[in-house]
């Protein structure tokens, strides 16, 4: 890539970030009420996004073979647990991530 391509690719992902940041607040300012199936998505996707983030993750997990999904369900309940202690998203989904690199490095070599 020239110069020129690595600047105007750069300004293109800037300008496509900044559009997906304001885009909404220019769209649902504080004079127009949001519809109501904005409401709803705002309240439950979060939930199916982390749901559907779930199911990819042990997509491949296979309970017969290998170390039998330990190392996923340890990392499971640590993130469980660390949720209903904390109620911190970002807490629970660090720990759990941390708590799973650890037992595969260390624990199920």
């Amino acid at each position: 890539m020239t110069l020129t391509q690595q600047i105007i690719t750069i300004a293109m992902c800037v300008l496509g970030t900044m559009a997906t940041r304001f885009l909404p607040f220019i769209i649902f300012n504080e004079k127009r009420r949001t519809p109501e199936f904005v409401q709803y998505l705002g309240k439950f996707l979060p939930s199916a996004v982390f749901g559907m983030l779930v199911i990819y993750c042990l997509k491949n997990v296979s309970l017969f073979h290998g170390t039998h999904g330990l190392p996923e369900g340890i990392a499971i309940l640590v993130t469980g647990v660390l949720h209903c202690w904390k109620r911190n998203m970002l807490i629970s989904i660090a720990g759990g991530t941390i708590c799973y690199m650890l037992l595969l490095h260390f624990v199920f070599v």
